[in-house]
């Protein structure tokens, strides 16, 4: 049996991917799942799609890999948008090539840019395609995928009024279950922490974000007076960040560019506290391991479904908004200390932040694509 996997260029797109390719193994290996007879043994899998971060992570579980060329359709004036046009069409060729020679029995998009030419070849070529939207208001690939796929999953109830009633269906987010294993012990080798304060986790997602990175600098002192903190900046920021920092930052400050599955997994153990972008997928992972979280939406993110996913996960009572735009040093340190101050109060939003969870979301989307696959 062949699934092809698509997505944009972020890491919240692939590790949702990666979330679903491990439940499939899961299934098959335990005969959960038999594949079809003449379909020989195991699962082959590729992803096809533009350069993304944290790719290496494909190779590691066995996934091949094809790049192609993508087209960003931007929702603002940019004159980015008149070259990328010309990206649509390569791209879809490339497509259309790689999945001849591939020829899936399904194909998985989890939306974003670089999943449209994918689509349209898969669509081409009469292959099932399903696809899944993370956000509570989708993005314009998967609002244009849908018209062809034949399965829509989503993460936020919200979302399903923009798709068809008949193929769509609340799954949540796939988080991989890996991140469900680290400890505290582990965590404390692995990053240099002393275990004598309250260990505060702060993500600029896959790309990093430059506003949270700068806040984290303007009040880095004041923070590290009570916290060992573990700031994942973004691989393109990382030497901005060294320089910004230069040598006043305290020994309880650990900067990472990126953080990869092991990382990540026991940065979230360590965690007392988790401060990050509302994305879907930084969300649905801050939900699933109860962490207590202040989100900081992106602003003019696109048709502002940062601000919607945070006020729809907010709403339990398991996370803090704060908004970029009313940010100051003194605001976040003090948002953080009376949270601190509080851990009756962080527990609570810990078990509140759970009742978001969707822990059967990789296995429900994984079934779904076998029995696409069987089709």
């Amino acid at each position: 049996m062949r699934i092809a996997l698509t997505g944009g260029g972020t890491g919240g797109h692939l590790f949702p991917i990666l979330a679903v390719v491990q439940e499939i193994k899961k299934m098959v290996a335990e005969n959960i799942f038999q594949v079809p007879s003449g379909e020989g043994t195991g699962v082959k899998f590729m992803f096809i799609g533009p350069k993304t971060i944290g790719e290496e992570t494909l190779a590691n579980e066995g996934i091949d890999r094809k790049i192609i060329m993508a087209g960003k359709l931007r929702r603002y004036a940019s004159l980015q948008n008149i070259f990328d046009i010309f990206k649509i069409p390569g791209g879809l060729i490339q497509s259309l090539w790689h999945l001849f020679w591939f020829m899936p029995n399904v194909v998985f998009s989890k939306g974003g840019y670089g999943s449209v030419p994918v689509v349209l070849a898969a669509w081409i070529y009469h292959i099932p395609i399903i696809i899944h939207e993370s956000d509570s208001v989708p993005g314009l690939a998967n609002k244009f995928c849908a018209a062809f796929s034949w399965r829509v999953a989503i993460s936020f109830m919200e979302a399903a009024k923009y798709f068809p009633t008949k193929k769509t269906a609340l799954t949540g987010n796939p988080v991989r279950s890996s991140l469900f294993t680290g400890n505290k012990e582990a965590a404390k080798q692995l990053f240099g922490l002393s275990g004598q304060k309250n260990v505060l986790l702060i993500l600029g997602g896959s790309q990093g974000a430059q506003a949270i990175n700068d806040l984290v600098f303007t009040s880095l002192l004041l923070v590290a007076s009570r916290c060992e903190i573990i700031h994942q900046c973004g691989a393109n920021n990382i030497e901005l960040a060294k320089q910004m920092i230069g040598d006043k930052a305290p020994a309880d400050y650990h900067l990472l560019p990126f953080l990869d599955e092991e990382q990540m997994r026991q940065a979230l153990a360590a965690a007392d506290l988790v401060i990050a972008r509302a994305g879907a997928g930084t969300i649905a992972e801050i939900a699933a391991l109860g962490k207590p979280s202040i989100l900081i939406p992106l602003l003019n993110a696109a048709a502002d479904h940062q601000l919607k996913n945070a006020t729809e996960f907010a709403k339990l009572g398991g996370a803090v908004i704060m908004e970029e735009m009313n940010l100051t040093p003194h605001l976040f340190q003090n948002q953080i200390f009376s949270l601190l101050d509080n851990p009756d109060l962080m527990k609570k939003m810990g078990a509140n932040a759970k009742q978001f969870a969707h822990p059967d979301a990789a296995r429900l989307i994984a079934q779904e694509i076998l029995n696409l696959a069987k089709t």
